[in-house]
């Protein structure tokens, strides 16, 4: 069953959601048919979800760009507040892709500022843009492009059940 649009998040809390969640989840293709899911810290820029990996995820994603990415927050049911993200994936390859790369300059400064000091070490005062580049065999930049946007509030909940009464 397909989540209510009147669950659905408006644009600022869309764009609130994606800047202040630490980790996103990012489902891709295995090797065979088995799916990969991986949390990972993540930038948004210009509509398009940017994160740095290396091994297995930037090797299934030039096998297949498919993508399911979700970022979400709150644990409790009447809580969850999320986005789900369908679409493709590519990764940069080299150090002139990340250039040519429409956001990838403010995603390395918006990951810079919200990952200082990382793993709950205090935040710099002075935060660096992240400078991770393209690496050995599979340390890359990947790039999300979503076709598809879904997504809950389902603190709303409440209002559409009074509604109904």
């Amino acid at each position: 069953m397909p989540v209510s649009k009147k669950l659905a998040l408006s644009d600022g809390q869309l764009e609130e959601l994606m800047a202040s969640c630490w980790n996103m989840r990012i489902a891709t293709v295995g090797p065979g048919t088995r799916i990969n899911l991986t949390p990972m810290w993540f930038g948004w820029s210009a509509g398009k979800i940017f994160t740095y990996g290396r091994g297995q995820k930037v090797i299934n994603v030039r096998r297949n760009s498919e993508c399911t990415i979700i970022v979400d927050r709150n644990e409790k049911f009447p809580e969850l507040q999320a986005a789900m993200f369908q679409g493709a994936a590519k990764v940069l390859e080299s150090a002139a892709d990340e250039q040519a790369e429409a956001g990838m300059a403010d995603v390395r400064t918006q990951m810079g500022r919200k990952y200082a000091g990382g793993h709950g070490a205090p935040a710099a005062d002075e935060p660096q843009d992240n400078k991770a580049s393209a690496a050995g065999d599979s340390s890359r930049w990947i790039v999300f492009t979503p076709d598809r946007l879904v997504t809950w509030d389902n603190f709303k909940l409440k209002d559409l059940r009074k509604k109904k009464k």
